[in-house]
């Protein structure tokens, strides 16, 4: 059964001499994937499958030996990787989080009108969520925008070579809500952040 992976962390560098890694957490927790008997190493579609044969915390990050990596060269080569596993062996979600490979391709909606308009007025898709990126005050959703919007100006769609335009919203209750990653859909509640 080749069951999806999340992406639990990132390879940040060798440590030592035998092939030891530094893992950055991508939850900020570190002691499920201390826990981990296997990962898999990714970039882009390229995928190495390794067995951990250690997992040990230390100053804020995680050092990691797998089986088939046994040296700092053999290491430099991964450096930048994502350490992905199975679902069910991901950090456990709390109230108001999402793994980021749920929120991709979700549908961006916006229902216009104000008041009591807003009840009746029709809800538009005015883009899909492509990624989720780290920012300063927190997490971003990359968001391609829609060509059949009618809600946004053309101009506002395209950037100046006519290419759709993509824009980021900030991932919080004050920009989105109603996140429901079953439906694959989630409302926009402010229109001007997409200009």
């Amino acid at each position: 059964m080749n069951e999806e992976q999340l992406v639990v962390g990132f390879v940040r560098g060798a440590h030592g001499v035998a092939g030891e890694f530094k893992v950055e957490s991508a939850s900020g927790d570190y002691a499920h994937i201390a826990a981990l008997k296997e990962v898999t190493l990714r970039h882009g579609s390229d995928s190495k499958k390794c067995t951990v044969e250690s997992a040990e915390e230390g100053c804020g990050t995680l050092y990691m030996k797998v089986r088939e990596l046994n040296s700092p060269e053999e290491v430099r080569k991964y450096n930048g990787w994502e350490l992905a596993v199975d679902r069910k062996y991901a950090h456990p979600l709390e109230e108001n989080e999402w793994y980021i490979e749920d929120l991709k391709g979700c549908s961006l909606l916006w229902k216009g009108g104000n008041g009591t308009a807003a009840v009746t007025a029709p809800t538009e898709i005015v883009g899909t969520i492509t990624d989720v990126l780290e920012g300063g005050a927190g997490y971003l959703l990359e968001v391609s925008l829609s060509e059949s919007c009618t809600v946004l100006a053309d101009d506002v769609k395209h950037t100046s070579s006519g290419k759709t335009r993509k824009v980021l919203v900030p991932l919080n209750l004050n920009h989105v809500e109603n996140i429901d990653v079953k439906s694959k859909t989630i409302q926009l509640m402010h229109l001007w952040i997409l200009e």
